[in-house]
């Protein structure tokens, strides 16, 4: 069995992908800091459906269930060189990171630390452990000021407007760095939008959940005109899992030095946006949550906020022709899925 390391594993997406691996053979090890960024149970009921169970986890310690679980937190270099020379892995994906672009305007020094210290360890490690393939996450903010939608992965990102579209910009040109110095063969993903069971209760499709089965006020910013290309995580993680082995090469023919595109290099890197391709309008992804929790929610309307940008549209072409697969949940589907979760999960009667 191939060895795959989950960095981020008791989070959203790694929880999900972790699952995903499982089903497809892999020997999933997965690390985390299970920080108090937010609610940390979350947390610890996500590592539950891996049967790691613990409420009082010890660093560096190993904790076995479906997949092997140690709580470690990137920043930890000596720690980290030491998981990848016990585990030789095969494939790395890095998805732990401090989240959220409203936090970065309050804390930008998490940025810094988590995302850019913390990611520089990850490289470091595969320098000096190398693995066949660094699949590593980035974010569709990091278009930043870009209106030219769909975006593409060859659109500028020269213009991020909060610390952690910055810091998800640095690490695509970090990762770079290593794969045209030390051949590391890396992927990066901009995510758009992810959204599904056991998503994070900072994100909006739980933020608006829990106000409309509270009987509570929300806030709806740039009165409502705005739209996401909310892409559901099951999507995601197939995406994710077909990309794995497919690692790119060396002296990419399809890039011209004399014209340089960002998405390619002449070093074994690239970049892909990993979305749904179909934005919906925030308040048509609104009225779709009431109608799955049939009650209506007290909207708050409000101006945009610092950091924000009024729509997000991924051009996914690149991808779907690298791993033959395309996004398919449509929004309704994947807000009862996550409805059904939330309701269950606490403890809610319909």
């Amino acid at each position: 069995m191939s060895k795959v390391l989950i960095t981020g594993v008791a989070g959203f997406i790694g929880f999900h992908l972790a699952n995903k691996l499982i089903d497809e053979g892999y020997e999933v090890i997965g690390i985390d800091n299970i920080n108090d960024y937010y609610d940390v149970n979350l947390k610890l009921a996500r590592l539950k459906e891996l049967d790691i169970t613990s409420t009082d986890f010890q660093e560096n310690k190993e904790y076995s269930g479906k997949i092997t679980f140690v709580k470690l937190d990137l920043q930890d270099l000596e720690g980290m060189k030491s998981l990848f020379k016990k585990y030789e892995f095969s494939y790395v994906v890095n998805l732990a990171a401090q989240a959220g672009v409203r936090y970065s305007l309050i804390n930008p020094h998490s940025y810094v630390d988590n995302n850019i210290t913390g990611f520089l360890n990850v490289l470091e490690c595969c320098r000096a452990y190398p693995v066949k393939h660094l699949v590593f996450a980035s974010s569709s903010s990091v278009y930043g000021l870009s209106e030219q939608v769909p975006f593409q992965e060859d659109n500028s990102t020269d213009h991020p407007l909060a610390m952690y579209a910055a810091s998800k910009k640095a690490n695509e040109m970090m990762a770079h760095s290593y794969a045209h110095l030390y051949d590391i063969p890396s992927t990066g993903l901009r995510f758009f939008t992810v959204y599904g069971p056991w998503g994070r209760p900072d994100m909006a499709l739980y933020i608006f959940t829990k106000a409309i089965t509270e009987d509570k006020e929300f806030d709806i910013y740039n009165d409502g005109d705005m739209s996401r290309d909310f892409t559901y995580v099951d999507d995601i993680v197939e995406s994710i899992k077909r990309l794995i082995p497919l690692a790119p090469q060396r002296d990419n023919p399809k890039f011209n030095v004399q014209v340089p595109k960002p998405s390619k290099s002449s070093a074994p890197y690239q970049i892909f946006n990993i979305g749904n391709n179909s934005p919906v309008a925030l308040m048509d992804f609104v009225h779709a949550i009431e109608k799955a929790l049939k009650k209506k929610g007290k909207k708050v309307f409000k101006p945009i906020q610092p950091g924000d940008v009024t729509s997000t549209y991924a051009n996914v072409e690149s991808l779907f022709n690298y791993i033959d697969f395309k996004p398919e949940t449509s929004i309704e589907d994947g807000i009862d899925k996550f409805v059904e979760f939330y309701l269950k999960y606490h403890g809610i009667n319909e």
